[in-house]
């Protein structure tokens, strides 16, 4: 993917795994367990690429239920969006 800070062009700041209709992200790993380092990567990215949501999924843990992490840009502006989890029943 490339990136642009304060007006300079980086042609390949980062490589994204998976990008999903230019709204979720989504970070594959196959490590034992994730650490705070890997939300903090995949929030960078989201910033970068200026999207609201992303998944980290890790594939090395024991469960894949413990190795699902959802890392969210810019909380408040996904408020409305038809991509947040717990929104109420009408």
């Amino acid at each position: 993917m490339s990136i642009v800070i304060d007006g300079v062009a980086i042609e390949n700041g980062f490589r994204a795994d998976l990008v999903v209709e230019n709204a979720l992200l989504i970070a594959l790993k196959s490590i034992d367990r994730l650490s705070a380092v890997h939300a903090k990567q995949g929030l960078t990215y989201l910033r970068f690429l200026d999207l609201p949501l992303g998944l980290l999924m890790n594939f090395g843990g024991e469960t894949f239920k413990e190795g699902l992490r959802r890392v969210v840009n810019q909380h408040g502006s996904v408020e409305g969006s038809h991509l947040r989890i717990h929104h109420p029943i009408r």
